[in-house]
């Protein structure tokens, strides 16, 4: 499935606005949990419940992004038209309501993604495929690459427009028409910090996080401190995704436009494990991939993901059954 841009979607800036603002997105029927988290904060996961013993779907959403993102609604739709599960769990912070610990999400939360796979793979009873957006997608990849064969269990896994360097994709955030990107995560970053300062004072500074123009002082004042990471170049170098592609053991699609703003096409790697597939369409902006005429659709994306994972998961089961 190669994809191709609309004729008057030109640009992977429009690329990657018109889909997020201009496009319907598809209704889902929700069913929300909040699960308690092992340090007594909580994480809301919306369920899209299918059938028993089809295969199920869980989402890792992006840098503010939740269920209803665009993405979201549009893959959840699709696992729901199928008659499959599918859950999209919140990170902290992003399902509405504040959490209650001292801490956020960040692109290296292996730990975070690995509670919330074990879970949800222990109570599904189909196929178990994960993918992540973004960050989450991210996210997922370094799960993947740190737990190696240990995550075996899920069947075949997708990240969608990654920013597999962080600090490259930084720099490209930090400039020109891209600060429209970093000023629009900011202005709902920068208010739930100010009330994480309420909750937890002198967690970090106040002034520096007012001053903080960009997401390299963003994370230098937040997200780093908060996370264990030494300052934003230590979070952004260990953090990165493209570190761990050569460890990934279970079937992964990696799939980013190369001009997606958020990290431009010269900075994607170009070697990875055997079981990886590295996707770089030459357009598609940062999670758009729209298609059709006006005003455009965003089956493409569901679809390209549904497909590698089942695709992936009957050559393995081919392969078994040729050694079984």
């Amino acid at each position: 499935m190669k994809y191709t841009a609309p004729f008057w979607l030109p640009s992977g800036h429009l690329q990657t606005i018109y889909p997020a603002l201009c496009i319907a997105r598809p209704a889902v029927q929700f069913r929300r949990e909040r699960w308690e988290a092992p340090d007594g904060d909580f994480v809301d996961v919306d369920f899209v419940d299918g059938q028993p013993g089809q295969p199920f779907v869980v989402l890792f959403h992006g840098l503010e992004g939740s269920s209803d993102s665009h993405y979201a609604r549009a893959l959840m739709a699709a696992v729901a038209a199928r008659g499959w599960s599918g859950a999209v769990p919140h990170f902290r912070g992003c399902s509405g309501e504040p959490n209650r610990a001292p801490r956020f999400y960040h692109s290296g939360d292996a730990a975070e993604i690995d509670w919330i796979v074990r879970r949800l793979h222990a109570r599904s009873s189909g196929k178990f495929y994960a993918t992540g957006v973004s960050l989450g997608g991210n996210a997922l990849l370094r799960w993947l690459g740190e737990s190696q064969h240990q995550a075996d269990f899920v069947d075949a896994a997708c990240a969608v427009s990654a920013p597999l360097d962080l600090a490259q994709g930084g720099v490209s955030l930090s400039s020109g028409f891209n600060m429209i990107y970093t000023r629009m995560f900011l202005q709902t970053l920068k208010p739930k910090c100010v009330a994480k300062l309420q909750q937890f004072p002198g967690l970090f500074d106040l002034d520096a996080l007012h001053a903080a123009r960009d997401l390299y002082a963003f994370d230098n004042v937040v997200t780093a401190p908060l996370h264990g990471y030494r300052d934003t170049d230590d979070y952004w170098d260990r953090a990165s995704a493209k570190h761990v592609l050569n460890d990934i053991t279970v079937p992964t699609l990696v799939l980013n436009a190369k001009n997606d703003p958020f990290l431009p096409g010269r900075h994607l790697p170009q070697r990875a494990a055997a079981n990886v597939v590295l996707d770089y369409p030459a357009e598609g902006g940062h999670v758009g991939f729209a298609v059709g005429g006006l005003p455009g659709k965003l089956h493409w994306l569901p679809q390209r993901l549904l497909n590698f994972m089942t695709g992936a998961t009957a050559t393995n089961d081919a392969l078994a059954e040729q050694h079984g």
